[in-house]
């Protein structure tokens, strides 16, 4: 990999995600008006996890749109078409009448979602940022999130919740009356990425741009991370670096890590969710993120691998 640099940055942000069509997240039996049961989509062949994005050949952009073509079958047969594991595919599904002008299909679905993280760094090449280290699920399908749009915007810290054992702590904010700091164009496995647009937003200092690890530079032993636990301020943390997992090119646990910072141990007790995506540093070089915490044990963790994320911001790019 080529010497590439980027500036690690460690702030919380808020992150909103739009849909690309609406995601099913459950299902359920319709009571018609004549007070029977019905399973409008039993032979549909829809599942939970799957994305309807048009209704009698008008695409399907939010729930909005889905309640309308719905109500205006008056009770007929619409067509369906749903993306299924990346394949697109058509049903007949019969809405049923529930109400005075109101019919339904069974089928309960969303079209956003929205949450806290951290920006892990800023590349000063194509403007992008990086964020997370792990992409944002569908909390009811556990399933990555394909988005049409998203948006990323500043987040006020309102408070830390401490993590146990068996129970990980978390950072509380509000995305409200925040300012916007660029469009999200990729939720993937290994993270967020997109343009920043308001570049004031993220606080950004230029000397403090490095290089991006090879695996074979990171050793196991002491380092540090970025992490904003106050408001609009970033802080150094201990780390140790436990194992790491130089081939892993599958998913976002490349390093087991565990937090020695006494300082950050007595705010949060260890890794806390919105703490994913803190910037890792070591030998002055950015080396990866943080992504995980083990439910029993919040003292410890994984992180990605940098050269995984900057792969991830220049296909985003591409």
């Amino acid at each position: 990999m080529p010497k590439i640099k980027v500036i690690p940055i460690g702030s919380v942000a808020g992150v909103k995600l739009y849909t690309n069509g609406v995601l099913v997240v459950g299902m359920s039996e319709i009571e018609g008006q004549d007070n029977k049961k019905y399973i409008p989509y039993q032979n549909s062949g829809i599942k939970e996890g799957d994305m309807i994005v048009s209704i009698n050949n008008r695409n399907i952009q939010n729930t909005e749109d889905l309640v309308l073509e719905v109500n205006k079958s008056e009770g007929n047969d619409i067509k369906v078409q749903y993306i299924h594991d990346n394949k697109t595919q058509e049903c007949s599904i019969t809405p049923v009448r529930t109400g005075i002008k109101e019919y339904k299909i069974g089928l309960w679905v969303r079209d956003s979602a929205a949450g806290i993280g951290t920006v892990t760094f800023y590349s000063k090449q194509n403007n992008s940022f990086a964020a997370l280290g792990h992409g944002i699920q569908d909390i009811d399908t556990d399933r990555i999130i394909n988005i049409a749009s998203g948006e990323f915007v500043t987040t006020k810290i309102l408070g830390i919740k401490k993590g146990e054992k068996g129970e990980p702590g978390r950072i509380e904010g509000t995305l409200e009356g925040q300012k916007n700091i660029g469009e999200i164009s990729q939720n993937t496995k290994f993270g967020i990425y997109g343009k920043v647009k308001d570049i004031s937003s993220l606080n950004i200092d230029n000397s403090k741009e490095m290089e991006v690890a090879l695996r074979s530079e990171i050793k196991e032993g002491k380092a540090y991370i970025l992490s904003s636990i106050e408001n609009g301020k970033i802080e150094k943390f201990e780390i140790e670096i436990e194992k790491i997992f130089k081939d892993n090119n599958y998913n976002n646990k490349s390093m087991k890590i565990k937090i020695t910072d006494n300082r950050l141990i007595s705010k949060t007790g260890g890794i806390i969710q919105g703490m994913s995506g803190s910037p890792i540093i070591q030998n002055d070089k950015f080396i990866g993120a943080v992504t995980h915490v083990l439910v029993n044990e919040p003292l410890e963790g994984y992180g990605v691998f940098g050269d995984i994320m900057v792969k991830q911001l220049y296909n985003s790019n591409s």
